[in-house]
């Protein structure tokens, strides 16, 4: 990833909010790997569904294509493509700057 791939611009009204989005994605991270450890592909898939849902809403498209990929690979209980995937997700949550308009 590049650098741009990791500055989002958010909604300045949304500034309060941001904080919580990103607790709750970290905590997600670790149902993802709890998921995948206990091969519960429906969780995963459910996960993945939710991340699409939530990255796009608060202006997180990485989220949103990374969910996609999640829900994707469950539905054909692909380990490797959603384990690659949650080490995407936690080094971009560690790494992605937000700027507010």
């Amino acid at each position: 990833m590049t650098d741009s791939e990791f500055t989002v611009t958010v909604a300045k009204d949304l500034e309060d909010l941001i904080p919580v989005f990103f607790t709750n994605r970290k905590k997600e991270v670790e149902t993802l790997r709890s998921a995948l450890a206990a091969g519960d592909f429906n969780q995963l898939k459910q996960l993945g569904h939710r991340m699409k849902g939530v990255g796009r809403s608060y202006g997180f498209i990485k989220v949103s294509d990374i969910g996609k990929t999640v829900e994707d690979a469950a539905a054909t209980a692909d380990r490797g493509v959603i384990e690659a995937c949650i080490g995407e997700y936690a080094d971009y949550l560690q790494k992605v700057k937000v700027v507010y308009e």
